[in-house]
């Protein structure tokens, strides 16, 4: 009988002690990291609606030539073979890595803050995050460094990103904003088509738990308007694309927003059939030079009602302050956010901040804009080798923070605060 007893009290203590052990049940009510859909609104952690309200930060990892005061010259691979014909390749290594140091910097973050803007999009190259050549490096590209140091100052900020891959495998545009070779190949070539999926497979598995990020931009401004009876084919890749790049996403992340933007400039959202395949897709438009009147938002308005779900103007801009003050209205009675384009550049005044030209710009853009297809032409062009790399050395100065010129009017007419 006592051994009995023993058994029975020995059971009991075992069962004691294991239930002292058992880890507490998940709390289900823990709130919300992200940012997430709620009809044709996003919605913040904290329950209340999220209008974004931002800038671009365009040109610091995908340069453009107007930018620079270029016009012939307009895309990346452009920009860098004419530096290195003018001032040698060691020279332009090292002045794109500096370039990428000072253009952006913790201080623009704070003042992009201190408008009232509460994200920014992030422009990047596909080549940041491979061995291939770019903005003076051979190899170990450093893409991830480049955005985990935004997101530290953005944290500090707190300001969200949304992560946009402007240049992508191929091109997806066929013009120089995506630094391509005139040609979408992107929609035609398998191999470009397994690299783009692969690297936003690779992005999404890195930044899976970052709730700063507020969504992947999978494509800049797809198929442009130049390929007459070709786009209706082209434009027919495009969704499959998507569908197959967010199926590799969510492999990876199911925490994140994923942005499709429409056809022939982010405009044609016709190509769309299914928006339900994910429940985590919102759609991005673009729009610029036209009147501001409500028939030039409509179409927009229209498919976002269609399928009730969130579009925002992923860019706009480049006007007067009048159209810009005008647009900035049509969108918030639209309930379309937006993010200006860009936050910064030279010597112009439709941007956040501007950048002064250094001394002796014009014989830079001089040598950029010659003819130079053959190597005699590339001597005759040459301009002195001292001046021209004072002019590169003094831009790479001008285009920190504390140098450029903020422009009021312009972040009032975006609906900030100067």
């Amino acid at each position: 009988m006592k051994k009995k007893i023993y058994f029975l009290s020995f059971l009991l203590t075992l069962i004691v002690l294991a239930v002292s052990c058992t880890p507490p049940a998940a709390d289900k009510t823990e709130a919300p990291r992200f940012i997430t859909i709620d009809g044709p609104d996003l919605k913040a952690p904290d329950g209340s609606k999220f209008f974004i309200q931002g800038t671009n930060l365009g040109n610091w990892l995908n340069p453009e030539g107007y930018m620079f005061g270029f016009r012939r010259i307009n895309s990346a691979q452009r920009i860098d073979q004419a530096f290195r014909e003018m001032v040698g390749p060691d020279f332009t290594n090292q002045f794109w890595k500096k370039f990428k140091d000072n253009y952006i910097t913790k201080e623009d973050i704070q003042y992009i803050k201190s408008t009232g803007a509460n994200s920014i999009r992030l422009p990047f190259h596909y080549k940041l995050f491979t061995d291939e050549d770019y903005m003076g490096l051979t190899s170990a590209q450093d893409g991830f460094q480049r955005i985990d140091t935004l997101l530290a100052w953005c944290r500090e900020s707190e300001l969200y990103i949304i992560l946009d891959m402007h240049d992508a495998p191929g091109g997806q545009t066929g013009d120089n904003i995506d630094d391509s070779y005139g040609y979408p190949w992107l929609m035609t070539s398998k191999e470009s088509q397994d690299l783009f999926v692969e690297i936003w497979k690779k992005i999404a598995d890195y930044y899976k738990n970052e709730p700063l990020i507020l969504g992947y931009d999978l494509l800049n401004e797809p198929i442009a308007t130049h390929f007459g009876d070709e786009i209706p084919e082209l434009n027919k890749q495009l969704e499959p694309l998507y569908m197959r790049a967010v199926k590799a996403i969510r492999e990876v992340d199911s925490n994140h927003i994923v942005l499709l933007g429409g056809a022939q400039w982010n405009s044609n959202f016709t190509v769309f059939t299914d928006s339900k395949f994910d429940d985590k897709i919102m759609y991005t438009c673009h729009r610029y030079w036209c009147d501001t009147m409500q028939a030039n938002i409509q179409d927009f308005v229209d498919f976002r009602d269609s399928v009730n779900l969130p579009i925002y103007m992923g860019e706009t801009g480049e006007n007067t302050d009048e159209w810009i003050s005008a647009w900035t209205r049509l969108m918030i009675k639209n309930n379309i956010g937006y993010h200006y384009w860009p936050y910064k550049k030279m010597t112009k005044t439709s941007c956040l901040v501007s950048i002064e030209a250094p001394e002796n710009w014009d014989k830079i853009v001089e040598f950029v804009e010659s003819p130079r297809l053959n190597y005699d032409e590339i001597r005759k062009a040459r301009p002195d080798q001292k001046m021209a790399k004072e002019a590169l050395l003094q831009l790479l100065e001008n285009c920190k923070f504390g140098n450029c010129t903020k422009n009021p009017s312009y972040v009032k007419a975006i609906g900030l605060n100067p």
